[in-house]
């Protein structure tokens, strides 16, 4: 059964759709009032908060922790710098995806690593001839991520003006209220952002204050209804949904390497040896049988394609998780595995997996799309990801970057 967040009973008042769902074993918000459209609407033109604590949560410390995460991970992060984060995946022997997450690095022995999936027995598993302590962090830490276009001035309200300087990508420490609380900047949204974390005890102080530095500036609670919309904005992929993990594949067909997914411009080969990295080589070299792409649906003909029904458009509002054909004539090309109406740019988008040859981007393509039980195709165009990608997502303020960032 589902527990409380630390956070519960700052969200639990203010769920008045009653709208929650399961996420990691904890209750989850999936949208404050009976439609996401306000909260949507907060991350995009003021800011939104959300608690993402379920995020599993692992402390790696000790003399070879760099050296541990760089042999498991696809990614050296030994050359991680101190107080930077980094996104990444790691694999198995056979270099197939078994989750994504991301990395800071808070001194040159202490690391933490964040995770969809529970994967504390997999590091333990191959932490044998390293000096590293593993601590599973995620029942102890809690997590709000503050994102939206006033997200900067809101947390430098609450926290003092040296966060106006932190760098896309980069983590550091802080007090909001007397609460002692590490910073990333970092989100699923695409957007400006910040993620703040803290111990439990002090989960409603960062509440409290957060709401109170964002009242002027419109910021709202938010939660998943509204950032599953924003997450296919900015092209992000999702465990579960948009690939599957190689711990939870049935078949062979089912597992996805870091090249198939997108997430082949993480993977630094050339260096010592680490889990998937033979399979890995040999596939670079090789090439991939699949990628992800992003699709956009033809707007004219899927309204056309309504209204020969002689009815309106009938486009989702909430972002949609299935797997949907995609077509090249009549062979299948792959399929779609999420989407969403982008309420910002007018746009039909779609996340997909397809046969290499079929995703170079300007490729037409014809997506299933069924209206009134029948069965039909509209044309989607192959498109760069991210959809959505604001200049203020990396930006960082003139004056504070002469403060040296």
């Amino acid at each position: 059964m589902p527990i409380p967040t630390p956070f519960h009973p700052r969200t639990a008042p203010l769920c008045t759709s009653l709208y929650w769902k399961e996420w990691a074993g904890y209750h989850a918000v999936r949208s404050f009032d009976t439609t996401f459209e306000r909260e949507y609407f907060a991350f995009r033109h003021a800011a939104g908060l959300i608690d993402v604590t379920p995020l599993y949560k692992y402390a790696i410390r000790g003399k070879d922790a760099g050296r541990f995460l760089s042999y498991v991970l696809v990614k050296d992060v030994t050359r991680l710098g101190v107080g930077r984060v980094t996104y990444l995946c790691w694999c198995d022997a056979r270099g197939h995806v078994l989750d994504d997450g991301t990395v800071t690095r808070w001194d040159d022995a202490h690391y933490r690593l964040t995770s969809a999936d529970p994967s504390y027995h997999w590091l333990l598993r191959h932490a044998r001839g390293f000096d590293v302590e593993i601590e599973d962090e995620s029942s102890e830490i809690c997590a709000l991520a503050l994102q939206g276009p006033r997200a900067r001035a809101i947390l430098s309200a609450a926290a003092g003006s040296d966060v106006e300087g932190l760098r896309f990508f980069g983590a550091m420490r802080a007090k909001i209220g007397k609460a002692p609380v590490e910073i990333t900047r970092t989100g699923y949204t695409g957007d400006l952002g910040y993620e703040v974390w803290t111990a439990n005890q002090h989960a409603l102080e960062l509440w409290d204050a957060l709401v109170e530095a964002g009242a002027p500036h419109g910021l709202l609670p938010a939660a998943l209804d509204a950032m599953d919309v924003t997450r296919i904005e900015a092209g992000f992929i999702l465990n579960g949904v948009d690939y599957t993990s190689a711990r939870r594949a049935v078949i062979p067909r089912q597992r996805s390497s870091p090249y198939e997914i997108g997430l082949g411009w993480s993977v630094q080969l050339d260096r010592d040896p680490f889990i998937g990295q033979a399979a890995l080589q040999k596939e670079k070299r090789e090439g991939s049988r699949w990628a992800i792409v992003g699709l956009e649906c033809d707007w004219d003909e899927l309204e056309a394609l309504y209204g020969s029904f002689d009815l309106p458009p009938g486009i989702p509002t909430h972002a949609w998780r299935e797997s949907i054909p995609i077509y090249s004539g009549a062979v299948q090309a792959g399929y779609a595995t999420s989407g969403a109406f982008s309420p910002t740019l007018k746009r039909q988008l779609v996340i997909a997996t397809m046969e290499a040859a079929y995703a170079k981007t300007g490729t037409e393509l014809r997506m299933e799309w069924t209206v009134e039980h029948q069965r039909h195709a509209v044309r989607a165009i192959v498109t760069d990801r991210p959809f959505f990608d604001p200049e203020r997502k990396r930006s960082t303020p003139k004056i504070a970057q002469g403060a040296g960032a």
